[in-house]
Protein backbone atom coordinates (compact mmCIF):
# COMPACT_ATOMS: atom_id res chain seq x y z
CA UNK A 1 0.00 0.00 0.00
CA UNK A 2 1.35 3.41 -0.97
CA UNK A 3 1.51 5.70 1.81
CA UNK A 4 -0.69 9.22 0.91
CA UNK A 5 0.71 11.92 -1.23
CA UNK A 6 0.56 14.74 1.12
CA UNK A 7 0.74 13.34 5.08
CA UNK A 8 -0.98 14.97 7.64
CA UNK A 9 1.20 18.22 8.03
CA UNK A 10 3.34 18.75 5.34
CA UNK A 11 3.38 20.76 2.83
CA UNK A 12 1.79 20.84 -0.34
CA UNK A 13 1.84 24.31 -2.71
CA UNK A 14 0.12 25.11 -5.76
CA UNK A 15 -2.99 23.89 -7.47
CA UNK A 16 -2.48 20.46 -6.20
CA UNK A 17 -2.41 22.05 -2.50
CA UNK A 18 -5.36 24.26 -3.19
CA UNK A 19 -7.08 20.87 -4.41
CA UNK A 20 -6.18 18.80 -1.36
CA UNK A 21 -8.12 21.81 0.96
CA UNK A 22 -10.58 21.98 -0.92
CA UNK A 23 -11.29 18.64 -1.16
CA UNK A 24 -10.78 18.05 2.44
CA UNK A 25 -13.59 16.75 4.94
CA UNK A 26 -12.32 19.96 7.15
CA UNK A 27 -13.02 22.69 4.79
CA UNK A 28 -16.65 21.22 3.87
CA UNK A 29 -17.23 21.33 7.37
CA UNK A 30 -15.96 24.79 7.38
CA UNK A 31 -17.93 25.55 4.37
CA UNK A 32 -21.45 24.25 6.20
CA UNK A 33 -20.58 26.15 9.31
CA UNK A 34 -20.26 29.18 7.34
CA UNK A 35 -23.14 28.78 5.12
CA UNK A 36 -25.44 28.15 8.08
CA UNK A 37 -24.01 31.41 9.46
CA UNK A 38 -24.61 33.25 6.82
CA UNK A 39 -27.85 32.06 6.12
CA UNK A 40 -28.78 32.73 9.98
CA UNK A 41 -27.66 36.71 9.56
CA UNK A 42 -30.09 36.89 6.43
CA UNK A 43 -32.84 35.46 7.98
CA UNK A 44 -32.11 37.97 10.99
CA UNK A 45 -31.67 40.75 8.67
CA UNK A 46 -34.48 40.03 6.74
CA UNK A 47 -36.76 40.09 10.05
CA UNK A 48 -35.03 43.14 10.98
CA UNK A 49 -36.59 45.10 7.81
CA UNK A 50 -39.58 43.13 8.22
CA UNK A 51 -40.50 44.56 11.60
CA UNK A 52 -39.03 48.40 10.79
CA UNK A 53 -38.89 48.87 7.14
CA UNK A 54 -42.00 46.78 6.43
CA UNK A 55 -44.05 48.14 9.48
CA UNK A 56 -43.11 52.02 8.45
CA UNK A 57 -44.69 51.14 5.02
CA UNK A 58 -47.57 49.09 6.66
CA UNK A 59 -48.07 52.26 9.50
CA UNK A 60 -48.06 54.75 5.98
CA UNK A 61 -50.63 52.20 3.74
CA UNK A 62 -52.83 52.04 6.91
CA UNK A 63 -53.10 56.05 7.56
CA UNK A 64 -53.65 56.46 3.68
CA UNK A 65 -56.46 53.82 3.36
CA UNK A 66 -58.43 55.05 6.86
CA UNK A 67 -58.05 59.02 5.76
CA UNK A 68 -59.33 58.02 2.35
CA UNK A 69 -62.23 56.29 4.05
CA UNK A 70 -63.00 59.11 6.17
CA UNK A 71 -63.01 61.65 2.79
CA UNK A 72 -65.56 58.73 1.22
CA UNK A 73 -68.31 59.36 4.78
CA UNK A 74 -68.06 62.85 4.24
CA UNK A 75 -68.97 62.69 0.28
CA UNK A 76 -71.84 60.80 1.08
CA UNK A 77 -72.94 62.55 3.69
CA UNK A 78 -72.64 65.91 1.92
CA UNK A 79 -70.90 65.78 -1.35
CA UNK A 80 -67.71 68.18 -2.74
CA UNK A 81 -68.26 70.84 -0.34
CA UNK A 82 -67.92 68.56 2.26
CA UNK A 83 -64.94 66.67 1.19
CA UNK A 84 -63.13 69.96 0.58
CA UNK A 85 -63.75 71.26 4.18
CA UNK A 86 -62.23 68.36 5.56
CA UNK A 87 -59.47 68.56 3.26
CA UNK A 88 -58.45 71.90 3.92
CA UNK A 89 -59.21 71.02 7.73
CA UNK A 90 -56.68 68.23 7.61
CA UNK A 91 -54.09 70.08 5.70
CA UNK A 92 -54.03 72.98 8.61
CA UNK A 93 -53.90 70.41 11.58
CA UNK A 94 -50.94 68.37 9.66
CA UNK A 95 -48.01 69.72 11.88
CA UNK A 96 -45.05 67.08 10.20
CA UNK A 97 -46.25 68.44 6.63
CA UNK A 98 -46.66 64.85 5.28
CA UNK A 99 -50.50 64.93 4.38
CA UNK A 100 -50.90 64.63 0.61
CA UNK A 101 -54.88 65.31 -1.33
CA UNK A 102 -55.59 66.65 -4.43
CA UNK A 103 -59.72 66.43 -5.30
CA UNK A 104 -60.31 67.29 -8.68
CA UNK A 105 -63.51 67.87 -10.52
CA UNK A 106 -64.96 66.27 -13.71
CA UNK A 107 -63.20 68.86 -15.44
CA UNK A 108 -60.06 68.39 -13.99
CA UNK A 109 -60.08 71.72 -12.06
CA UNK A 110 -58.60 71.70 -8.30
CA UNK A 111 -61.11 71.86 -6.19
CA UNK A 112 -59.12 71.32 -2.95
CA UNK A 113 -55.66 69.58 -1.99
CA UNK A 114 -51.78 70.85 -1.74
CA UNK A 115 -50.28 68.81 -5.08
CA UNK A 116 -49.67 71.46 -7.77
CA UNK A 117 -51.26 68.94 -10.55
CA UNK A 118 -52.81 65.19 -10.96
CA UNK A 119 -49.55 62.99 -10.30
CA UNK A 120 -48.54 61.27 -13.61
CA UNK A 121 -48.78 57.51 -14.26
CA UNK A 122 -51.76 57.49 -11.26
CA UNK A 123 -55.27 56.21 -12.09
CA UNK A 124 -58.64 54.84 -10.01
CA UNK A 125 -57.92 51.37 -11.64
CA UNK A 126 -54.66 51.03 -10.19
CA UNK A 127 -54.86 52.56 -6.58
CA UNK A 128 -51.79 52.50 -5.18
CA UNK A 129 -48.75 53.58 -5.98
CA UNK A 130 -45.57 55.34 -5.25
CA UNK A 131 -43.27 57.70 -7.14
CA UNK A 132 -42.48 61.51 -7.35
CA UNK A 133 -45.19 64.26 -7.12
CA UNK A 134 -45.52 68.10 -6.68
CA UNK A 135 -46.33 69.94 -3.79
CA UNK A 136 -46.31 73.04 -3.54
CA UNK A 137 -43.21 73.76 -6.02
CA UNK A 138 -41.48 70.93 -4.76
CA UNK A 139 -40.87 67.77 -5.89
CA UNK A 140 -41.21 65.03 -3.28
CA UNK A 141 -41.23 61.06 -3.28
CA UNK A 142 -45.18 60.06 -1.79
CA UNK A 143 -47.25 57.34 -1.60
CA UNK A 144 -50.39 57.87 -2.99
CA UNK A 145 -53.67 56.12 -3.17
CA UNK A 146 -56.08 57.34 -5.66
CA UNK A 147 -60.01 56.82 -6.00
CA UNK A 148 -63.16 58.22 -7.75
CA UNK A 149 -65.86 59.92 -5.59
CA UNK A 150 -69.23 59.48 -7.67
CA UNK A 151 -68.94 59.42 -11.36
CA UNK A 152 -67.34 62.88 -11.79
CA UNK A 153 -64.93 63.87 -9.34
CA UNK A 154 -61.11 62.43 -8.84
CA UNK A 155 -59.29 62.10 -5.46
CA UNK A 156 -55.57 61.18 -4.02
CA UNK A 157 -54.34 61.18 -0.89
CA UNK A 158 -51.12 60.36 -0.05
CA UNK A 159 -48.37 60.90 2.30
CA UNK A 160 -44.91 62.23 2.01
CA UNK A 161 -42.30 59.31 2.72
CA UNK A 162 -38.88 61.32 2.08
CA UNK A 163 -37.86 60.97 5.67
CA UNK A 164 -39.21 57.05 5.91
CA UNK A 165 -37.11 56.30 2.36
CA UNK A 166 -34.06 57.75 3.82
CA UNK A 167 -34.93 55.71 7.32
CA UNK A 168 -34.73 52.45 4.55
CA UNK A 169 -31.65 54.02 3.31
CA UNK A 170 -30.01 54.06 6.01
CA UNK A 171 -31.20 50.58 7.28
CA UNK A 172 -30.22 49.15 4.47
CA UNK A 173 -26.37 50.70 4.45
CA UNK A 174 -26.65 49.08 8.21
CA UNK A 175 -27.48 45.95 6.98
CA UNK A 176 -24.77 45.71 4.23
CA UNK A 177 -22.20 46.98 6.57
CA UNK A 178 -23.42 43.86 9.00
CA UNK A 179 -23.49 41.84 6.11
CA UNK A 180 -19.90 42.14 5.30
CA UNK A 181 -19.33 41.83 9.29
CA UNK A 182 -20.70 38.59 9.19
CA UNK A 183 -19.38 37.55 6.16
CA UNK A 184 -15.67 38.16 7.42
CA UNK A 185 -17.10 36.39 10.98
CA UNK A 186 -18.49 33.51 9.13
CA UNK A 187 -14.96 32.89 7.21
CA UNK A 188 -13.21 33.12 10.40
CA UNK A 189 -15.49 30.51 12.64
CA UNK A 190 -15.00 28.71 9.76
CA UNK A 191 -11.34 28.53 9.16
CA UNK A 192 -11.03 27.89 13.16
CA UNK A 193 -13.34 25.31 12.42
CA UNK A 194 -11.64 23.43 9.90
CA UNK A 195 -8.55 23.77 12.18
CA UNK A 196 -9.63 22.78 15.03
CA UNK A 197 -11.50 19.23 12.96
CA UNK A 198 -7.95 18.83 11.26
CA UNK A 199 -6.56 19.06 14.71
CA UNK A 200 -8.84 16.92 16.45
CA UNK A 201 -8.63 14.07 13.38
CA UNK A 202 -4.83 14.25 13.71
CA UNK A 203 -4.08 11.96 16.23
CA UNK A 204 -6.37 9.22 14.53
CA UNK A 205 -4.49 10.14 11.03
CA UNK A 206 -1.01 9.67 12.27
CA UNK A 207 -2.29 6.53 14.24
CA UNK A 208 -4.03 5.22 10.63
CA UNK A 209 -0.40 6.15 9.00
CA UNK A 210 1.56 4.20 11.46
CA UNK A 211 -0.59 1.07 11.20
CA UNK A 212 -0.25 1.23 7.37
CA UNK A 213 3.39 1.52 7.74
CA UNK A 214 3.66 -1.81 9.75
CA UNK A 215 3.46 -0.59 13.12
CA UNK A 216 0.43 -2.31 14.70
CA UNK A 217 1.13 -1.45 18.33
CA UNK A 218 0.25 2.27 17.95
CA UNK A 219 -3.03 3.35 19.45
CA UNK A 220 -5.28 5.97 19.05
CA UNK A 221 -4.82 8.74 21.96
CA UNK A 222 -7.83 9.56 23.82
CA UNK A 223 -8.83 12.74 25.74
CA UNK A 224 -10.61 12.97 28.72
CA UNK A 225 -13.70 15.00 26.62
CA UNK A 226 -14.85 11.95 25.49
CA UNK A 227 -16.74 13.29 22.52
CA UNK A 228 -17.34 11.91 19.34
CA UNK A 229 -13.60 11.72 18.21
CA UNK A 230 -13.27 10.22 21.25
CA UNK A 231 -15.84 7.49 20.73
CA UNK A 232 -14.06 7.17 17.06
CA UNK A 233 -10.95 6.41 18.60
CA UNK A 234 -12.01 4.00 20.44
CA UNK A 235 -13.52 2.38 18.06
CA UNK A 236 -10.36 2.24 16.31
CA UNK A 237 -8.78 1.29 19.04
CA UNK A 238 -10.89 -1.36 19.47
CA UNK A 239 -10.83 -2.49 15.46
CA UNK A 240 -7.03 -2.58 15.98
CA UNK A 241 -7.01 -4.39 19.30
CA UNK A 242 -9.05 -7.11 17.04
CA UNK A 243 -6.72 -7.10 14.17
CA UNK A 244 -3.88 -7.77 16.77
CA UNK A 245 -5.49 -10.53 18.19
CA UNK A 246 -6.34 -12.24 14.75
CA UNK A 247 -2.97 -11.67 13.53
CA UNK A 248 -1.51 -13.22 17.21
CA UNK A 249 -4.15 -16.03 16.01
CA UNK A 250 -2.88 -16.41 12.44
CA UNK A 251 0.28 -17.01 13.80
CA UNK A 252 -0.10 -18.87 16.26
CA UNK A 253 -2.57 -21.35 14.02
CA UNK A 254 0.45 -21.09 11.32
CA UNK A 255 2.53 -22.44 13.68
CA UNK A 256 0.30 -25.08 15.30
CA UNK A 257 -0.39 -26.15 11.43
CA UNK A 258 3.26 -26.87 11.15
CA UNK A 259 3.87 -28.52 14.10
CA UNK A 260 1.01 -30.78 14.40
CA UNK A 261 1.26 -31.90 10.12
CA UNK A 262 4.97 -32.13 10.12
CA UNK A 263 4.49 -35.59 12.26
CA UNK A 264 1.75 -37.58 10.05
CA UNK A 265 3.67 -36.09 6.86
CA UNK A 266 6.89 -37.52 8.18
CA UNK A 267 5.67 -40.70 9.45
CA UNK A 268 4.42 -41.28 6.09
CA UNK A 269 6.94 -40.61 4.19
CA UNK A 270 8.91 -42.68 6.26
CA UNK A 271 6.51 -45.26 5.57
CA UNK A 272 6.65 -45.22 1.93
CA UNK A 273 11.00 -44.87 1.67
CA UNK A 274 11.08 -47.80 4.23
CA UNK A 275 8.83 -49.93 1.49
CA UNK A 276 9.99 -48.63 -1.25
CA UNK A 277 14.08 -48.45 -0.53
CA UNK A 278 13.13 -52.27 0.90
CA UNK A 279 12.39 -55.86 0.40
CA UNK A 280 8.90 -55.86 1.26
CA UNK A 281 6.47 -57.92 -0.09
CA UNK A 282 3.23 -57.19 -1.28
CA UNK A 283 1.32 -56.71 2.28
CA UNK A 284 4.39 -54.87 3.66
CA UNK A 285 3.88 -52.38 0.91
CA UNK A 286 0.34 -52.82 1.34
CA UNK A 287 0.21 -51.56 4.85
CA UNK A 288 2.51 -48.92 4.47
CA UNK A 289 0.15 -47.36 2.02
CA UNK A 290 -2.67 -47.81 3.88
CA UNK A 291 -0.64 -45.99 6.88
CA UNK A 292 0.19 -42.58 4.29
CA UNK A 293 -3.78 -43.19 3.47
CA UNK A 294 -4.88 -42.91 6.90
CA UNK A 295 -2.06 -40.11 7.91
CA UNK A 296 -3.31 -37.78 4.89
CA UNK A 297 -6.67 -38.79 5.53
CA UNK A 298 -5.89 -37.16 8.71
CA UNK A 299 -4.40 -34.42 7.39
CA UNK A 300 -7.46 -33.39 5.54
CA UNK A 301 -10.11 -33.50 8.04
CA UNK A 302 -8.09 -30.78 9.95
CA UNK A 303 -7.85 -28.56 7.00
CA UNK A 304 -11.51 -29.33 6.81
CA UNK A 305 -12.04 -28.55 10.24
CA UNK A 306 -9.97 -25.47 10.00
CA UNK A 307 -11.82 -24.19 6.78
CA UNK A 308 -15.26 -24.92 8.85
CA UNK A 309 -13.75 -22.57 11.59
CA UNK A 310 -13.25 -19.99 9.45
CA UNK A 311 -16.28 -20.06 7.37
CA UNK A 312 -18.02 -20.04 11.13
CA UNK A 313 -16.13 -17.58 12.25
CA UNK A 314 -16.34 -15.26 9.48
CA UNK A 315 -20.58 -15.54 8.91
CA UNK A 316 -20.24 -17.47 5.59
CA UNK A 317 -22.77 -19.87 6.73
CA UNK A 318 -25.54 -17.52 8.44
CA UNK A 319 -27.39 -17.80 4.73
CA UNK A 320 -28.15 -21.34 5.21
CA UNK A 321 -29.88 -19.82 8.90
CA UNK A 322 -33.63 -21.56 9.25
CA UNK A 323 -36.11 -22.43 11.92
CA UNK A 324 -35.55 -25.49 13.36
CA UNK A 325 -36.80 -27.66 16.29
CA UNK A 326 -33.17 -28.69 18.04
CA UNK A 327 -35.53 -31.81 19.76
CA UNK A 328 -34.89 -33.96 16.68
CA UNK A 329 -31.61 -32.85 16.17
CA UNK A 330 -30.11 -33.75 19.55
CA UNK A 331 -32.00 -36.96 19.38
CA UNK A 332 -30.03 -38.00 16.23
CA UNK A 333 -26.87 -37.07 17.78
CA UNK A 334 -27.26 -39.21 20.58
CA UNK A 335 -28.49 -42.07 18.18
CA UNK A 336 -25.63 -41.69 16.42
CA UNK A 337 -23.08 -42.18 19.20
CA UNK A 338 -25.10 -44.98 21.19
CA UNK A 339 -23.74 -47.29 19.19
CA UNK A 340 -19.95 -45.85 20.06
CA UNK A 341 -20.47 -45.36 23.31
CA UNK A 342 -22.32 -49.26 23.56
CA UNK A 343 -19.17 -50.62 22.14
CA UNK A 344 -17.18 -48.76 24.91
CA UNK A 345 -19.24 -49.98 27.81
CA UNK A 346 -20.53 -46.40 28.14
CA UNK A 347 -24.54 -44.96 27.90
CA UNK A 348 -26.09 -42.01 26.49
CA UNK A 349 -28.71 -40.04 28.30
CA UNK A 350 -30.83 -37.52 26.71
CA UNK A 351 -32.79 -34.88 28.83
CA UNK A 352 -35.28 -32.58 26.39
CA UNK A 353 -38.27 -30.40 26.30
CA UNK A 354 -41.07 -31.45 23.64
CA UNK A 355 -39.57 -28.69 21.24
CA UNK A 356 -37.06 -25.93 21.18
CA UNK A 357 -37.37 -23.50 17.98
CA UNK A 358 -34.33 -21.54 17.24
CA UNK A 359 -33.23 -20.32 13.82
CA UNK A 360 -29.88 -21.07 12.54
CA UNK A 361 -27.47 -23.88 10.58
CA UNK A 362 -28.57 -27.48 11.03
CA UNK A 363 -25.41 -28.89 9.95
CA UNK A 364 -23.37 -26.57 12.14
CA UNK A 365 -25.51 -27.00 15.02
CA UNK A 366 -25.33 -30.97 14.58
CA UNK A 367 -21.76 -31.04 14.32
CA UNK A 368 -20.72 -28.80 17.58
CA UNK A 369 -23.21 -31.10 19.43
CA UNK A 370 -21.17 -34.14 17.67
CA UNK A 371 -18.10 -33.04 18.90
CA UNK A 372 -19.19 -32.53 22.12
CA UNK A 373 -20.49 -35.92 22.55
CA UNK A 374 -16.95 -37.39 20.80
CA UNK A 375 -15.45 -35.91 23.13
CA UNK A 376 -17.09 -36.73 26.21
CA UNK A 377 -17.27 -40.35 25.44
CA UNK A 378 -12.94 -40.35 24.79
CA UNK A 379 -12.92 -39.41 28.16
CA UNK A 380 -15.49 -41.17 30.01
CA UNK A 381 -14.47 -44.47 31.57
CA UNK A 382 -16.26 -47.47 30.70
CA UNK A 383 -19.77 -47.90 32.97
CA UNK A 384 -19.54 -44.01 32.61
CA UNK A 385 -22.55 -41.64 31.20
CA UNK A 386 -23.00 -39.35 28.76
CA UNK A 387 -25.63 -37.01 29.49
CA UNK A 388 -27.22 -34.45 26.65
CA UNK A 389 -29.71 -31.69 28.41
CA UNK A 390 -31.09 -28.59 26.35
CA UNK A 391 -33.14 -26.15 28.55
CA UNK A 392 -34.59 -22.53 27.77
CA UNK A 393 -33.07 -20.74 30.79
CA UNK A 394 -34.44 -16.93 29.27
CA UNK A 395 -36.20 -15.86 26.76
CA UNK A 396 -33.30 -15.04 24.65
CA UNK A 397 -31.12 -18.00 25.26
CA UNK A 398 -30.99 -21.70 25.08
CA UNK A 399 -28.74 -24.01 26.15
CA UNK A 400 -27.34 -27.42 25.13
CA UNK A 401 -25.35 -29.58 27.89
CA UNK A 402 -23.76 -32.30 27.53
CA UNK A 403 -21.66 -33.64 30.58
CA UNK A 404 -19.53 -36.51 31.44
CA UNK A 405 -17.82 -38.54 34.41
CA UNK A 406 -14.61 -38.25 33.29
CA UNK A 407 -11.81 -36.57 34.85
CA UNK A 408 -12.61 -33.23 33.59
CA UNK A 409 -10.63 -29.86 32.76
CA UNK A 410 -8.06 -28.11 35.30
CA UNK A 411 -8.86 -24.40 35.34
CA UNK A 412 -5.50 -23.35 33.03
CA UNK A 413 -6.81 -25.74 30.80
CA UNK A 414 -10.42 -25.11 30.72
CA UNK A 415 -9.33 -21.52 29.68
CA UNK A 416 -7.55 -22.33 26.84
CA UNK A 417 -9.94 -25.11 25.42
CA UNK A 418 -11.25 -23.36 22.80
CA UNK A 419 -7.76 -22.50 21.02
CA UNK A 420 -7.07 -23.72 17.74
CA UNK A 421 -4.65 -27.00 18.24
CA UNK A 422 -4.70 -26.67 21.89
CA UNK A 423 -4.81 -30.16 23.76
CA UNK A 424 -4.59 -31.07 27.36
CA UNK A 425 -1.49 -33.25 28.95
CA UNK A 426 -4.35 -36.00 29.58
CA UNK A 427 -5.43 -35.99 25.66
CA UNK A 428 -2.32 -36.38 24.31
CA UNK A 429 -2.72 -39.55 24.18
CA UNK A 430 -6.05 -39.64 22.58
CA UNK A 431 -6.70 -39.45 18.98
CA UNK A 432 -7.90 -35.60 17.39
CA UNK A 433 -6.46 -32.41 16.37
CA UNK A 434 -7.53 -30.26 19.07
CA UNK A 435 -9.67 -28.59 16.60
CA UNK A 436 -13.05 -29.42 17.74
CA UNK A 437 -13.83 -26.96 20.66
CA UNK A 438 -12.50 -24.43 18.42
CA UNK A 439 -15.21 -25.67 16.19
CA UNK A 440 -17.62 -25.55 18.95
CA UNK A 441 -16.67 -22.01 20.15
CA UNK A 442 -16.72 -20.66 16.42
CA UNK A 443 -20.71 -22.63 15.54
CA UNK A 444 -21.64 -20.60 18.95
CA UNK A 445 -20.20 -17.28 18.68
CA UNK A 446 -22.41 -17.73 14.84
CA UNK A 447 -25.39 -18.46 16.39
CA UNK A 448 -24.85 -14.93 18.97
CA UNK A 449 -23.60 -17.32 21.60
CA UNK A 450 -20.87 -18.86 23.16
CA UNK A 451 -19.46 -22.01 25.34
CA UNK A 452 -18.74 -22.31 28.29
CA UNK A 453 -16.85 -25.26 30.15
CA UNK A 454 -17.65 -26.44 33.79
CA UNK A 455 -17.10 -29.22 36.31
CA UNK A 456 -19.70 -31.22 35.63
CA UNK A 457 -19.64 -32.46 39.59
CA UNK A 458 -17.40 -29.58 41.41
CA UNK A 459 -15.59 -31.64 44.00
CA UNK A 460 -15.63 -35.49 43.56
CA UNK A 461 -12.60 -37.30 42.31
CA UNK A 462 -13.92 -37.90 38.71
CA UNK A 463 -15.92 -34.28 38.30
CA UNK A 464 -16.38 -34.52 34.95
CA UNK A 465 -16.66 -31.77 32.16
CA UNK A 466 -19.99 -29.76 31.55
CA UNK A 467 -19.82 -28.33 28.02
CA UNK A 468 -23.08 -25.91 27.83
CA UNK A 469 -23.41 -24.02 24.20
CA UNK A 470 -25.62 -20.87 25.13
CA UNK A 471 -27.36 -20.14 21.74
CA UNK A 472 -28.45 -16.63 21.80
CA UNK A 473 -32.29 -16.24 20.48
CA UNK A 474 -32.07 -12.49 19.50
Amino acid sequence: MSPPPYPLGAPAGGWEGLLRFLRSAGFRFALLFAGIFIGAAALFALVLWYATAGSLDRQTDAAIRTDALGLIERWREAGPGAVTEAIADRLASDVEGTAIYLLLDANGVRLAGNLDRWPPDVSPEAPWSFGAVQREGSRIDARLYALLLGERHSLVVGRDVEEKQALRTLLAEGLAWAAVAASFVALVGAAVLRRAVEQRLRPATLTAQAIAAGDLSRRVPISTRIDEFDRLGESMNDMLERIDRLMDGVRGVSDSIAHDLRTPIARARAKLEEALGGQADAEALRMAMEQGIADLDHITRVFGALLRIAEAEAGARRAAFAPLDLVPLLADVAEFYGAVAESGGQAIAIDVPPRLDVVGDRDLLAQAVGNLVDNALKFTPPGGQVRITARAPARERIDIIVEDSGPGLLPPDRARAGERFFRADASRGTPGSGLGLSLVRAVAYLHGGDLVLEDATPGAALPGLRASIRLGLA
